[in-house]
């Protein structure tokens, strides 16, 4: 059996007048990620994870922050087309375990969602999908309310 582990990370900036958009869901705050695409941290962490495990290189290099076509594009793109290419290279995903990093907003009730959306997008059961939240107890700038991390490990079986 050949199994690949990938570890992905994503960091993005928080501003006013941008929508939230978390592991697929939009979320009602304040700010959002700022970011060519739509900044949904724990999907480009996830898209990494994948990618990195079968040697594919980075969201960076499949989907460039150069190219206009990607310009405010959904994430779930991203992560579908991701998965195309893992496939396409004769992977398949055994789980998701993530974490995301912020202070606000709470988003304990919207996990069960972001579960969903992505094992959807991914052809997973929902219990393979594990996502976590922490904060940094105010410190540093995601303490500061200032960005957000998204941190995401994978397990490929070809």
């Amino acid at each position: 059996m050949n199994l690949r582990i990938g570890f992905g990370i994503d960091f993005h900036q928080l501003v006013t007048d941008r929508e939230f958009w978390l592991g697929g869901v939009k979320i009602p705050h304040t700010k959002g990620a700022l970011g060519h695409s739509d900044a949904d941290v724990l999907l480009h962490a996830i898209c990494d994870a994948m990618l990195g495990a079968a040697c594919l290189g980075d969201i960076g290099v499949h989907f460039p922050d150069t190219d206009l076509a990607f310009k405010n594009i959904d994430s779930k793109i991203l992560l579908r087309n991701s998965f195309t290419l893992i496939q396409q290279a004769g992977y398949n995903i055994v789980n998701i375990d993530s974490s995301l990093c912020l202070e606000a907003p709470k988003i304990k009730t919207y996990i069960p969602e972001m579960q969903k959306t992505i094992a959807g997008i991914l052809s997973l059961q929902v219990t393979d999908v594990s996502i976590k939240a922490t904060t940094t107890e105010k410190m540093g700038f995601v303490g500061r309310e200032e960005g957000l991390i998204a941190y995401a490990t994978i397990l490929l079986q070809k």
